[in-house]
C-alpha cells in the first residue's frame, strides 16, 4: 500500500516538474544492452545490424556508381569540346573499376549528337548551310576586309 502511494504521489510531483523520484526511473527504464533496447533477442539484432551494414555497402556502391557514370560523361564532353582535363573525374571512373559507360539513354543522346555533327561536317551539310547563309552580309564584309587590307598596304607602301 505505502508502494502504491508513494508511487502515485511521485508521478504527481514529476508531472507537477518538482522532481522527486526521477533517478530511479531512469535506472530501470534503460537497458544495457541495444539488443534489448530495440525489443529483440542479441541473436535478431546482430542479423539487423549486418543487414543494415549490407544496405549501407549496396547503397554506397550504388552512389559510387552512379558518380563514376557522371564523370565518365563529363570526360565525353571534355574531349567532344577540348576543354582541360579533370583529375578527379579520372580517379572517381578508376575507383569505380573502369567498367563504367555511359547510361543508355545518355548513349542515345551522344548518338544522336554524333549524327548530327557527321551530317553537318559533310558535303552535303556544307552547301545546306551555304543556302542559310545571307549572301549580301558576306559580301558587305569582304569588301570591309579587303578595303581595310588595301588601306593599310597603301600607309605602308609608297609606290601604291
Amino acid at each position: 500500500m505505502a508502494f502504491l502511494m508513494k508511487s502515485m504521489l511521485s508521478n504527481q510531483v514529476k508531472n507537477l516538474g518538482l522532481g522527486g523520484g526521477g533517478e530511479e526511473s531512469k535506472e530501470e527504464s534503460t537497458p544495457s544492452d541495444p539488443a534489448a533496447a530495440a525489443g529483440m533477442t542479441r541473436e535478431e539484432y546482430e542479423e539487423y545490424q549486418k543487414q543494415v551494414v549490407e544496405e549501407k555497402m549496396e547503397r554506397d556502391a550504388a552512389f559510387a556508381q552512379k558518380k563514376a557514370e557522371r564523370a565518365c560523361l563529363r570526360v565525353h564532353l571534355r574531349e567532344k569540346y577540348r576543354l582541360p582535363k579533370s583529375e578527379l573525374d579520372e580517379n572517381q571512373i578508376q575507383m569505380a573499376g573502369d567498367d563504367v559507360g555511359l547510361p543508355e539513354d545518355l548513349q542515345k543522346m551522344v548518338a544522336e549528337d554524333q549524327v548530327e555533327e557527321e551530317d553537318k561536317d559533310s558535303i552535303l551539310g556544307q552547301l545546306q548551310n551555304i543556302q542559310n547563309m545571307d549572301m549580301d552580309a558576306i559580301k558587305e564584309k569582304a569588301q570591309a576586309t579587303f578595303t581595310e587590307m588595301k588601306q593599310a598596304a597603301e600607309q605602308k607602301c609608297s609606290v601604291m
